[in-house]
């Protein structure tokens, strides 16, 4: 089987991105699963359900989630109710939806876990902890088990890919918006990659106008972020997986822009 991640998605440039070329990514690639990260797709922060429901209409099967997942306060209003979106899982027990989902697709199921970082970012409690509850819960019931690992730092995402090794099909870094290069197989048989990556604005600084982000940091005043324009990018990863096993036998990055369109790759 095969699984297509597409990276946070970052206001309307990277739903554009999405729209305009995730037919042909799938048309291509031709995944079993696509997954993409939308806890940046409403103005840079938070979704929406217009939003997340255009995503499922665009064929996503699943939409993960991060730090920002309450940034828009009408997520409460939907969230019970959106069976294809995943939250962090390591939140209180009281926060509304679930940390993690399994799907039947092709006669396997698939499973689905959200985990935020606890290095340099807001309380949360322990992934490593999380994640193992979840494997119990999970326990013989998922074919492939894809992991979204929204965290700040490469050592604690490493971390995260060591401590699942073996357990998972794949431990795929969110948040920080910049693609790394160190995709790999680790030994007994988990893909890895510290971060695939924003879709989005390309001249911004992280999606955001960079005249805004500059002034923060020459000034150290505070200063309003709004989604940059211009050039746009996709960023994003394909897995495949035997799903007898479930071990990954294959990891590819995924990364084009405006002047570098996917068919020409």
């Amino acid at each position: 089987m095969r699984i297509l991640f597409i990276g946070d998605v970052v206001g309307s440039p990277g739903r554009d991105m999405v729209e305009t070329h995730l037919k042909r990514l799938k048309q291509h690639y031709k995944p079993t699963v696509t997954v993409i990260n939308g806890e940046n797709a409403a103005h840079g922060k938070g979704i929406t359900e217009k939003i997340y429901k255009g995503f499922l209409d665009l064929g996503a099967q699943m939409v993960t989630l991060g730090n920002h997942a309450w940034d828009k306060r009408e997520i409460f209003d939907f969230i019970e109710d959106a069976k294809w979106l995943v939250r962090p899982a390591n939140l209180p027990p009281t926060t509304p939806g679930v940390g993690f989902r399994v799907m039947k697709v092709n006669q396997l199921n698939v499973a689905v876990i959200n985990l935020l970082g606890r290095t340099f970012m807001n309380p949360a409690d322990c992934p490593f902890r999380t994640v193992d509850r979840i494997l119990e819960d999970i326990g013989a019931g998922a074919d492939c088990i894809f992991v979204d690992f929204h965290a700040e730092t490469t050592s604690e995402k490493q971390a995260m890919g060591w401590h699942l090794d073996g357990r998972v099909s794949a431990v795929i870094g969110t948040h920080t918006h910049v693609q790394t290069a160190d995709e790999r197989i680790l030994p007994k048989g988990t893909a890895y990659l510290s971060d695939v990556g924003m879709t989005g604005p390309l001249d911004g600084i992280l999606g955001m106008e960079k005249e805004a982000v500059l002034y923060r940091f020459l000034t150290n005043l505070p200063a309003r972020f709004e989604v940059a324009e211009g050039r746009k990018q996709l960023n994003g990863v394909v897995i495949d997986i035997d799903g007898r096993t479930g071990k990954a036998e294959k990891i590819e990055r995924l990364s084009f822009s405006d002047e570098r369109p996917f068919m020409e790759i």
